[in-house]
């Protein structure tokens, strides 16, 4: 696996980021988005550095999501 990507929304109800990796039970948080950039780091490094879940990825991206409802 060359890339891994990670949805990140804003957690409305304690404030910061939640970030989830898509197809992969990897999950964390932060209060800033420097934050959670770091934590993700951190999560894959986690996730995949004793090597029982295969090859680390070379890139980690990052897929910010702004869920935003509009009055008619």
């Amino acid at each position: 696996m060359s890339e891994i990507i990670f949805e990140v929304r804003e957690d409305e109800i304690d404030g910061g980021y939640v970030a989830t990796a898509l197809g992969h039970a990897i999950a964390t948080q932060g209060e800033t988005f420097e934050e959670v950039r770091e934590m993700v780091r951190a999560a894959v490094n986690c996730h995949y550095g004793d090597g029982a879940a295969g090859p680390t990825p070379k890139i980690i991206r990052l897929h910010f999501v702004r869920d935003e409802a509009l009055a008619v």
